[in-house]
């Protein structure tokens, strides 16, 4: 498969190092960048044949088979638009759009032209949510109530990231994406979204959007999806995950201590991580950072899903109901109330029933509780099914 990158930044880079490694197959052939000096640094970076300061020409390439985009988000539109009018195959990164409306537009384009399109969001991938997601979908949980995700760091590493005009927003649109999206995949992408209510606030730096903020995401079937997300983080990149069920709970680290810490007096001076902010004392390095941030694992499904003719685990529609959603999140955080998810394109279930089946103790009593006292005993909670009175009692008694 023949690449085109738009992009030579920092996540360009990112995708091209992982497309690059262990020999694959799939390859970056040329690259686009507004500056034709970083294009053509990128392209012998890289190896590349060709590389251009005009989009159109690395785009319309009869040699390219696929455009991943890399670009700022305020560019993504024009990108992706320029693709389906080629008949390319386009993978763009998050967040598809700056809003609901820009997503929606880019959705619709790809669907009329027919042409294969993937939503890069990398920590859908990594092998921690993977498994944990196959466990969720395997029942090992239950019934998913609550989901929360936390990425929080000391800030992006362009300019662009700082613009509230070129981003679309700040620490929501930037961070919220990925963990909104975490949250839907384990309650399930389903299940409607219905409404947010969000915190949000400018603490730390001179800009005009948001660096720090907290959300709720009620869906359809009463779970709630958390995200907190932050640009005033010190210390590194902060990557976590809960999820908890009627039958079970997951605890995920994806980054910032993933079990290998090393102390140093900082002689060396080597890169140790994704905004880490130090290079001596007590660090915690990444192994394989692409692979513990997913790429490979996104790439190899959007590649698969192409030659199988199939959608990719992360498609365009989610996107844009991730844009959706942070709408909402973005509109809750001036109004101070729940906001309602306007979702014009639904295409999950339809009206969903909050489903509380509670257990049966026996034919009188639902169990609310039973445990296990330090003495050994077996005590059980109990609550009559017609009175409502609720009473406990020791096995065996």
């Amino acid at each position: 498969m023949n690449i085109a990158m738009l992009g030579s930044g920092f996540i360009a880079r990112f995708y091209a190092t992982t497309l690059h490694a262990q020999r694959r197959k799939d390859r970056i052939h040329s690259v686009y960048s507004r500056n034709l000096t970083h294009a053509k640094t990128f392209a012998a970076d890289f190896g590349l044949e060709r590389y251009s300061s005009t989009m159109d020409e690395i785009i319309q390439d009869p040699e390219v088979n696929a455009v991943i985009v890399a670009l700022p988000n305020h560019l993504h539109e024009d990108a992706v638009l320029a693709c389906a009018a080629a008949g390319k195959a386009v993978l763009c990164t998050k967040p598809l759009g700056r809003n609901a409306a820009e997503a929606k537009c880019m959705l619709e384009a790809v669907e009329t032209a027919g042409v294969f399109a993937g939503y890069l969001e990398d920590l859908c991938y990594t092998s921690k949510f993977l498994k944990s997601l196959a466990s969720v979908n395997a029942g090992s949980l239950g019934n998913i109530l609550w989901t929360k995700s936390r990425e929080a760091h000391p800030g992006p590493h362009s300019d662009w990231f700082w613009d509230k005009e070129q981003s679309g927003g700040g620490a929501i649109i930037d961070l919220g994406c990925h963990c909104v999206e975490i949250g839907r995949n384990f309650i399930g992408k389903a299940i409607r979204p219905v409404e947010v209510m969000c915190w949000a606030d400018t603490q730390v730096h001179p800009i005009d959007a948001e660096d720090h903020a907290i959300g709720l995401v009620r869906y359809e079937n009463g779970a709630i999806g958390q995200f907190e997300v932050s640009w005033t983080f010190r210390g590194g990149m902060d990557l976590r995950d809960e999820v908890m069920g009627t039958e079970g709970t997951i605890w995920l680290n994806s980054f910032l201590r993933t079990g290998f810490e090393m102390f140093t007096t900082g002689k060396g001076a080597n890169y140790v991580a994704e905004k880490a902010e130090s290079d001596a004392g007590w660090l915690f390095p990444v192994g394989d950072e692409a692979h513990e941030l997913g790429y490979p694992q996104m790439f190899s499904d959007m590649f698969d899903a192409m030659e199988q003719g199939r959608e990719p685990q992360e498609t365009f529609y989610d996107g844009y109901v991730v844009n959706a959603i942070l709408d909402a999140a973005f509109l809750s955080a001036k109004t101070k109330k729940w906001e309602t998810v306007q979702l014009e394109d639904w295409r999950g279930a339809g009206t969903v029933a909050v489903d509380k089946d509670w257990v049966s103790y026996n034919e009188t009593y639902y169990l609310i509780k039973k445990e296990i006292l330090p003495n050994g005993v077996e005590k059980v909670i109990l609550k009559d099914k017609v009175t409502g009175e609720i009473r406990q009692e020791t096995v065996g008694d």
